[in-house]
């Protein structure tokens, strides 16, 4: 009796797993909803929407963006939180998914328990944009424009804890300096105050002011990753001024908590195929570095990051108001 009975379970265990494994080989069925938390315009947007347009072309169905803003970027990302665990509802975010919260009095979700790892997709240098206006040219202008004007200078940032505003407060510590931080809902009102010269400054990744930067309706006056990127090679590294200086913001793709693995692996699989796509030459161009890798190189850098991060934001005491 006991011999029949495990045969009996270990059947229906085979039975479960061939039906997860050919659903899993069926995904996507239908279209794919992908969360962006932030409005349209940003860097963070464009780069979303060209992901999710290489993956529907692979994947042989529509994965669609859906702008949900608000709270930070919490508002959409506990959207995918509550979302089943189908694939059929993923976020891409920035890095600013992992600072948010520890900048916040409470949010719905938990970073790490409430969410699956699924790639990390790029690496973005960030660009110091400064006003045209303001004779500042490159980081040592900048420092010594902002000694002689004491709290007077202003930059954005395009929301509390992203990475721009955790580069603004390293480069306000790096260089021995003070500006007066103010907060805008997204990069694109930031961009558009610094152009109206309501603003002086905007760290934001590079993609965001590149074309005004070319433009002319603002100036890019150094990069913060550890090199100078293709798309702006006179433009030269804070670290070329301040030695040690490096910051980088980053985008990654997340399903719900408990997303099958047939299910992570496959977008995995699917989003490393589009880095190697002729989308690659894109992003590179817009001066991001591309992070090929699976889910679990992703998981480990996400939670080195976090540390990392909570470190600045506990020293610079930053807070949502």
């Amino acid at each position: 009796m006991k011999t029949r009975t495990f045969l009996k379970a270990g059947l229906a265990v085979g039975l479960a797993a061939a039906a997860f494994g050919a659903a899993a080989q069926a995904y996507p069925s239908r279209p794919v909803k992908v969360i962006i938390p932030f409005p349209p315009g940003g860097t963070l947007d464009a780069v979303g929407r060209q992901l999710a347009q290489k993956l529907g072309e692979q994947m042989g169905q529509p994965f669609v963006v859906e702008n949900r803003a608000g709270g930070n970027g919490t508002i959409g990302a506990h959207v995918v939180a509550q979302a089943p665990a189908d694939g059929y509802t993923l976020l891409f975010n920035a890095s600013t998914f992992t600072t948010a919260p520890m900048t916040m009095k409470s949010v719905p979700y938990g970073v790490v328990k409430d969410f699956t790892p699924v790639s990390l997709v790029a690496k973005a240098p960030l660009s110091i944009a400064i006003n045209k206006n303001l004779p500042i040219t490159d980081v040592k202008s900048l420092i010594a424009h902002a000694k002689a004007n004491p709290g007077k200078m202003t930059f954005a940032v395009g929301s509390i804890g992203s990475a721009g505003h955790l580069s603004t407060e390293l480069l306000k510590r790096a260089g021995g300096i003070e500006y007066t931080v103010v907060p805008y809902k997204g990069t694109a009102p930031a961009f558009q105050d610094l152009i109206g010269g309501q603003i002086d400054g905007f760290i934001d990744p590079i993609l965001g002011s590149l074309q005004y930067h070319k433009s002319g309706l603002l100036r890019v006056v150094a990069i913060t990753g550890d090199k100078r990127v293709p798309n702006l090679p006179d433009v030269p590294t804070v670290a070329e001024t301040i030695p040690g200086y490096e910051f980088y913001s980053w985008y990654g793709l997340w399903g719900p908590a408990k997303l099958p693995a047939d299910i992570t692996q496959k977008l995995n699989a699917e989003t490393n195929k589009a880095l190697a796509s002729d989308m690659r030459e894109k992003l590179l161009q817009q001066g991001l570095v591309l992070t090929p890798g699976t889910p679990e190189d992703f998981a480990k850098f996400q939670n080195s990051d976090m540390a990392r991060s909570q470190k600045i934001i506990t020293d610079g005491n930053i807070r949502v108001e």
